[in-house]
């Protein structure tokens, strides 16, 4: 006579080995963001709604660590703030002077967050938190688009997304221009891409 109660524990021991020797399960991938092709931009008030100003810095570092299966991810972003440029030399010389950057003590802005609300495996927001000018505050922004393909010429695989947000520039202790009646809320948005490390 067969024993069934000795055969089921048999069993379900076979069937978790085999899953065991199956695929193993993904894993984060690190994404190291590439210079030439990432460029976080803004713009700001200019005497309470009589123009607008805006430029970008022209040299950014950073990495984005993602894992699709799981859905989850980290965006880390450092800003050389002396790379300002407003296409206009003099404007550039008082952004990075004491009344503003004070690039002397602050060189550099920081951001990082996590990668949320996947839809179809890409991200479509981050929560994270800016530090400039010696002051670190949150900061989410909205992922307008985000896509991954082989790089044409490396073969690795490179994503690109393009992010925007906004924050009063004042809680950073950056509000010259208030007294004038400048609007405080400035617009950031950021271009990025970033290629796969290599193993």
């Amino acid at each position: 006579m067969r024993d069934h109660g000795m055969r089921r524990p048999l069993l379900a021991a076979v069937v978790m080995g085999l899953a065991a020797c199956g695929p193993a399960a993904a894993e984060p991938v690190r994404y190291e963001m590439d210079p030439e092709h990432t460029y976080p931009s803004f713009e700001g008030d200019h005497l309470g709604g009589l123009s607008v100003w805006r430029g970008k810095f022209n040299h950014s570092r950073g990495h984005v660590i993602l894992d699709r299966e799981a859905e989850t991810g980290t965006v880390h972003v450092t800003v050389d703030l002396t790379s300002v440029d407003f296409g206009h030399e003099e404007m550039n010389a008082h952004a990075t002077g004491p009344e503003f950057f004070d690039v002397a003590r602050y060189p550099e802005a920081v951001y990082q967050g996590t990668l949320t609300d996947f839809e179809n495996g890409a991200p479509t927001r981050i929560e994270g938190e800016l530090n400039l000018h010696g002051v670190t505050r949150p900061l989410d922004l909205e992922i307008n688009s985000f896509k991954c393909m082989p790089h044409p010429m490396l073969g690795r695989e490179l994503c690109g997304a393009d992010a925007e947000g906004s924050f009063d520039r004042s809680e950073f202790g950056l509000d010259v221009g208030k007294d004038f009646g400048f609007d405080m809320n400035v617009k950031l948005r950021v271009q990025v891409e970033a290629l796969k490390a290599a193993d």
